[in-house]
């Protein structure tokens, strides 16, 4: 109802009733008054869903924005979950890389604990060798206590006749120079011959010994002529020289600066060890054991030339402790015996080491012994020595190796050289360094002349006109010096190359040393 009708309604009241018009419908409807109010309402209800699609389309932007920022939270939500499990991973990674490193931690430190306690066990056993050592030595001087030199020597010679633990095994006083008694316990032969008076150097090959004397004695030699059978019996040879170098000790593996010496009796010490830790973790017997060492190649002899000095430069005195003590109750089994070449036998032969004394008083010893030449006033050899076998105090007078010559090389080709060879030998040296002016060659090296019936019935080589024998005689004395080429070059006289010269002097090389070198 309109505002009109409403005044109208309130003037006159409300009509009794509606006329019809049939022109707008069956029913027929009042003419409105206000001819637009059709159009009012159809823009009214224009406007009205146009509100409402206007609406719809802010709620649909609205729930867009709602759905992209749950997507964007969701991925922010994923990405923290994802960062958070890769820390997870990283931690859970790092746990297991620590729990690695610990477990081969303890490994480590239980297999550091094993070989320590192997070790305190080796050395437990050594000190209480040491100990029975001294008490046996306490137990002899209380039983000789009051008596005399001579009743001293009647006894002992009583507690050897009767098997005392001062000799090895079986083994006698007469059982010394008797070739004929079975040493047994032991691998040691007998100490004197009556056709070979220096079969005694066996003892010195397998078993570990003092070689010691005066200046000039001959110690030193007998230490070459010592390393000389060691290696001919098949051990790997090393020896420790401070005073001297490689040149003098040819064949065998040397070392001469402290350092490497150092390192040398640490790797000993090491390599004892092990064998002892390996042998003690094995099931096989002491033979089997020693049998198993020489078919493995790992016999190894060491001889330590001037060892009274050693101390003086290596100051690590618990390496030269265990070095000591190992080498002298534990070499022999495990087939690594040391010979040791000092100015004498007491506690300072060793280093000086504190409770040495004992175990170098019942080592193998042999001193050798020197005199004054009456002329020059100078030290020299006797050719004697004196020896004292393991465990015993009896001192036996022996012959000395009889050499020439210092032995200098070791090698496989030992033969002596004879004073004809030497002299042979001094010519061809001395006409190389000194060679006799001559023309230039035009002619290939040692053309037989035609005119010389000999010449062409004996084949010469070089320009020095030497025989086969002789050339090949002086290539190996040149060999521990010079290599194939230079050798070539200081008997041919030629230089390396292309030339005819080198090629007939390399042919002629090759010919010489066919099958010999």
């Amino acid at each position: 109802m309109t505002p009109h009708y409403w005044e109208q309604w309130k003037q006159e009241g409300m009509p009794p009733q509606v006329v019809r018009d049939p022109a707008t419908g069956v029913n027929g409807l009042v003419k409105a008054t206000n001819p637009y109010k059709p159009f009012w309402a159809f823009g009214g209800f224009l406007g009205f869903a146009l509100a409402g699609w206007m609406l719809r389309h802010c709620q649909d932007e609205e729930k867009q924005r709602a759905v992209f920022e749950d997507i964007a939270q969701k991925r922010d939500a994923a990405k923290a979950e994802m960062a958070a499990r890769s820390e997870l991973l990283d931690s859970y990674r790092d746990v297991a890389i620590r729990e690695v490193e610990l477990q081969a931690d303890l490994d480590l430190i239980a297999n550091d604990r094993t070989v320590d306690i192997q070790k305190a066990e080796i050395y437990a056993n050594t000190e209480i060798e040491v100990t029975q050592m001294e008490a046996s030595d306490a137990i002899f001087e209380a039983q000789t206590a009051g008596m005399s030199e001579e009743q001293k020597a009647e006894y002992i010679k009583h507690l050897r006749d009767t098997k005392t633990p001062y000799l090895q095994g079986s083994q006698t006083l007469q059982g010394t120079i008797d070739p004929n008694d079975k040493v047994t316990g032991s691998e040691q032969q007998a100490i004197a011959s009556q056709e070979n008076k220096t079969a005694w150097v066996q003892n010195l090959i397998k078993q570990t010994a003092l070689i010691w004397g005066n200046q000039g004695g001959g110690k030193s030699w007998l230490a070459r002529y010592v390393a000389l059978k060691k290696k001919e019996a098949g051990y790997k040879v090393i020896v420790l020289d401070p005073d001297s170098n490689r040149a003098e000790w040819k064949g065998l593996e040397s070392y001469h600066s402290w350092s490497d010496i150092e390192a040398q009796i640490r790797a000993y010490v090491e390599e004892i060890e092990s064998r002892l830790f390996t042998f003690n973790n094995s099931n096989l017997s002491e033979d089997q054991w020693r049998q198993k060492l020489w078919a493995d190649g790992k016999a190894t002899a060491l001889i330590c030339e001037e060892v009274t000095t050693y101390s003086d430069f290596i100051k690590d005195e618990e390496l030269l402790s265990k070095f000591g003590k190992l080498a002298l109750t534990k070499s022999r089994k495990q087939e690594m015996p040391i010979t040791v070449v000092a100015h004498n036998n007491t506690q300072t032969c060793l280093f000086g080491i504190k409770g040495l004394h004992n175990l170098v008083s019942k080592m193998l010893q042999v001193e050798c012994l020197a005199e004054v030449d009456p002329v020059t006033l100078q030290p020299k050899s006797t050719g004697k020595a004196k020896v004292k076998l393991d465990s015993s105090n009896e001192w036996i007078d022996v012959n000395l190796p009889i050499m020439t010559t210092k032995i200098t090389d070791f090698g496989t080709n030992n033969r002596p050289v004879t004073p004809q060879e030497r002299e042979s030998l001094e010519e061809l040296y001395r006409r190389l360094e000194f060679p006799e002016p001559s023309e230039p060659q035009t002619e290939p090296l040692n053309q037989p002349q035609s005119n010389d019936s000999e010449e062409n019935e004996q084949r010469f080589y070089t320009p020095l006109k030497l025989t086969r024998d002789q050339c090949l005689m002086l290539i190996k004395q040149l060999r521990t010096e010079l290599n194939q080429t230079e050798i070539i070059e200081k008997l041919w006289q030629c230089k390396k190359g292309g030339s005819a010269a080198w090629k007939e002097a390399y042919a002629q090389f090759k010919e010489v040393t066919d099958g010999q070198i």
